[in-house]
């Protein structure tokens, strides 16, 4: 059975894969050969392979109020979108000509506005259109370029003559997406990218970065670039850690940035770092409060007076989003042979905008025929089709037209194309709709065109627009063929050479992200720690031992790993206590907080970890949804704690030792030395002539073996004390904490010298007592928890000198209790 057998060519439409006759169109052929010789079920395997990456590596589109979930898995189709080079070729010098009239329409309406002056634009689109920040009129960017990243939506119509359906001039999102599109899709099929000579996207991002520094403004520094983000909620936000990890440079919140004398800085960990340029994910109104929009908390108060002073480059301009309104269409054509002196070689689908009376009238006439669409492109409101309008509602949106003219635009209905994607069902390829987002980005030699884009599809059968916030899905974009390649630009090409910044240390850390780094740590040790005193209740039970529980239980309750109330047995607190998320000391609300930090620091995060924050997030998931026994507690237990020590060794093993690893490393012993010190202070409590949690303190520091092998004997206090106290070799023993701690303070930037005496003075007290010190009275076993109660105080300290040294300098989200 073919995989083309129950795929249909309707003849209204233009169909991507096959030709008139029926048969796949000669730029397809190479690839449907291969499919077919793959078969169903190695394709089936190929697609599953490919979720399960797009899984591991966190691949998402966080839809607002999805039933589903915020964090929902990127949707990429196996077979991709090809494209002959020949074809390629005439998209892309539309797209550089687009790019290049719309650059130049943007700097006439922020300066001179000669084309409102001329009537080629009229005064009252321009003035009433909500988008045009007025505060940005007459700022000169550098090199006169607004639009540095644009984007296109284009569509194909029955007669297969693309068509722009949408410009993207804001802070156009999808070129990361398309990016890891390919690496997961070439993933799958290596040979045939290089027999049908795929043109690589690499370049595309590295000519940018070195574009935005060749036009940012100079001083006696490196130019620091950021990438501008709304934060981990935003929808997009997994493209902008990407964008920000590949192109090497911070990923920063408005927070993390201050204008001070009309310049900008990151607030970083030694003080404040000049910033240059800012890539930016914000929309144009809320990028400034203090102009813009006061109710803004994503911006940076004072970035426009930075601009207007020329301080920074901010790509894309600040206001450039006026571009986007689909009124600014129809009179396109003629812009570009004033401005260009060329007809516009990529048209537009045919647009009316209802605020000229004779576009009204030609709008209402013809209602049935068209798609009505807010004039301004971030306007709430979907598309309406005329054609499925009752009488009532027809009347009622013609009221609306006429009362509210300037918000509408009619637009033809283009009866998008058809491509094909991989049906899961049936086991053969299907016809959805397609469109695709081609990239563009300026360099002082003109465009370049990212050589391949977004494909994106319909996610049903019957579906009449594309979109991915209401279940669409993506294609990787192959542009095939030997034609000549755009040679990217570089910074060895500009007058001055740009060099990219990087981080050697703590320079261009910003604070915010330090503090996450810091917490981050915490929070994995806290969910280890608390992973351990339940693993060695469920031990202790399993096995049918009591003795020692009381002394547990109660650790358990002050350190709030346990449930206060008696909520039954033993074994039903333990597992109450595995499943509640409101314990603030308890695995799960240890494990959401890891998580959410894990989520804020993407572009920190290596690919590698990554993987394993998701296999913790899959564990907590599944063990919430069910009822479990004591063993299958156990179970899910040792999986949590090896993927914890997996990411510590990660960070051992593979971090660079910057100021971020420093960090980590510096949470990571604060909370175990505090741990330590009130689980032992807790569980050395006498009773008469005994100390019952002595081997409980031997399970929770992971030392059993190495007890017995080492001493021999059932647990006494000596060796305990010994072994989990003053070893300088065991990594989960109390003064090696203390020292290591004391070890990473000193080499953090800048002096913090209260915080590494009260751990020094600790040290020396441990490390001139012997074991049998400890215990000659109960008096010395009074004085050993009365050091460890100081230990855990002189952990709050630390804590505290550590947020007014590095982290105050922002409202921190990351900090807790």
């Amino acid at each position: 059975m073919s995989l083309l057998d129950r795929y249909t060519s309707p003849a209204d439409r233009y169909d991507e894969l096959l030709g008139p006759t029926g048969t796949p169109r000669e730029h397809w052929t190479a690839l449907i050969s291969h499919l077919e010789e793959l078969g169903p079920r190695a394709l089936q395997s190929a697609r599953e392979a490919v979720q399960r990456q797009i899984g591991d590596n966190g691949v998402t589109y966080n839809v607002y109020a999805d039933p589903r979930g915020a964090d929902r898995l990127w949707d990429l189709d196996l077979v991709p979108q090809v494209l002959p080079a020949e074809e390629w070729a005439q998209i892309a010098a539309g797209i550089r000509q687009r790019a290049t009239l719309l650059n130049a329409t943007l700097r006439d309406l922020y300066g001179p506005q000669n084309l409102v002056a001329e009537n080629l634009l009229p005064a009252s689109l321009l003035r009433g259109h909500p988008g045009f920040l007025r505060p940005c009129h007459g700022i000169e960017v550098p090199g006169d370029i607004h639009l540095h990243l644009y984007a296109a939506d284009i569509a194909r119509s029955p007669d297969g003559r693309w068509w722009v359906v949408s410009d993207r001039t804001q802070g156009p999102s999808g070129a990361g997406y398309a990016l890891e599109n390919r690496a997961l899709i070439g993933a799958q099929f290596p040979e045939l990218l290089r027999e049908l000579r795929v043109q690589p996207l690499g370049g595309f991002f590295q000519s940018l970065h070195d574009a935005l520094a060749h036009w940012a403004p100079r001083d006696d520094e490196t130019p620091l670039i950021v990438l501008l983000t709304p934060g981990a909620l935003n929808e997009t936000y997994f493209e902008h850690a990407y964008l920000a990890r590949m192109m090497g440079i911070p990923l920063v919140e408005g927070q993390d940035l201050t204008v001070r004398h009309g310049s900008v800085f990151l607030k970083t960990l030694a003080g404040l770092r000049r910033v240059h340029a800012i890539l930016r994910r914000v929309d144009d109104s809320w990028c400034d409060p203090l102009e813009l929009r006061s109710d803004s908390a994503l911006g940076v108060p004072g970035l426009v007076d930075a601009a207007r002073r020329g301080n920074v480059l901010i790509a894309n301009a600040l206001g450039s989003g006026v571009i986007e309104s689909g009124a600014l269409l129809g009179f396109l054509p003629a812009l570009c042979k004033h401005l260009l002196g060329e007809e516009l070689a990529l048209p537009s689908v045919a647009t009316w905008w209802c605020g000229e009376e004779d576009a009204r009238e030609e709008v209402i006439a013809r209602l049935d025929d068209l798609v009505l669409k807010p004039a301004y492109g971030f306007a709430a409101e979907g598309p309406i089709f005329g054609g499925d309008l009752d009488e009532a509602g027809r009347a009622a949106l013609i009221q609306r037209i006429r009362e509210q003219p300037r918000h509408f635009v009619g637009q033809e209905m283009v009866r998008l194309s058809r491509g094909p994607v991989w049906g899961v069902a049936n086991a053969a390829l299907e016809p959805r709709l397609t469109g695709l987002r081609v990239y563009a980005a300026a360099t002082p030699n003109g465009y370049i065109v990212m050589p391949g884009g977004l494909t994106r599809v319909a996610g049903l059968r019957d579906a009449r627009v594309i979109t991915i916030q209401r279940g669409g899905g993506s294609k990787d974009t192959w542009i095939t063929g030997s034609a000549q390649e755009e040679l990217p630009f570089s910074a060895r090409d500009a007058s001055v050479s740009a060099t990219i910044v990087t981080e050697h240390d703590h320079g261009t850390l910003a604070s915010r992200t330090g503090e996450a780094m810091f917490w981050l740590a915490r929070y994995a040790e806290r969910a280890d720690c608390s992973l351990r005193l339940l693993r060695c209740g469920l031990r202790q039970q399993l096995a049918a031992d009591d003795a020692e529980w009381p002394a547990l239980l109660a650790a358990g309750r002050r350190l709030g790993i346990l449930p206060v109330e008696d909520v039954g047995s033993p074994q039903a607190t333990l597992l109450t206590a595995l499943r509640d998320t409101s314990l603030p000391g308890s695995p799960q609300w240890n494990l959401l907080n890891l998580l959410r930090l894990a989520r804020s620091l993407r572009d920190r995060l290596a690919p590698d970890s990554w993987r394993i924050y998701n296999r913790l997030e899959r564990l907590a998931k599944d063990w919430a949804r069910g009822t479990h026994s004591l063993s299958d507690a156990l179970e899910f237990i040792d999986q949590c704690l090896q993927s914890l020590i997996t990411l510590s060794g990660y960070s051992m093993e593979h971090m660079t030792r910057d100021a971020a690893w420093r960090f980590q490393s510096v949470g990571r012993r604060l909370e175990r030395m505090q741990f330590l010190a009130s689980a032992q202070q807790l569980l050395l409590t006498p009773e008469g002539d005994q100390v019952p949690g002595l081997a409980s303190l031997i399970d929770l520091a992971d030392a059993v073996l190495t007890y017995r092998r080492r001493y021999q004997r059932a647990p006494e206090l000596g060796p305990v004390a010994e072994l989990l106290l003053i070893d300088h070799d065991n990594p989960r023993a109390f003064l090696y904490q203390i020292e290591s701690l004391a070890d990473h303070i000193a080499q953090l930037p800048g002096q913090l010298p209260g915080a590494v005496a009260p751990l020094q003075i600790l040290s020396q007290r441990l490390a001139a007592r012997r074991p049998g010190d400890w215990v000659r009275t109960p008096s010395d076993l009074a004085a050993l928890r009365n050091l460890l109660a100081q230990a855990w105080q002189a952990g709050n300290t630390v804590s505290d000198l550590l947020h007014d040294r590095y982290f105050t300098l922002v409202a921190t989200r990351a900090t807790a209790s």
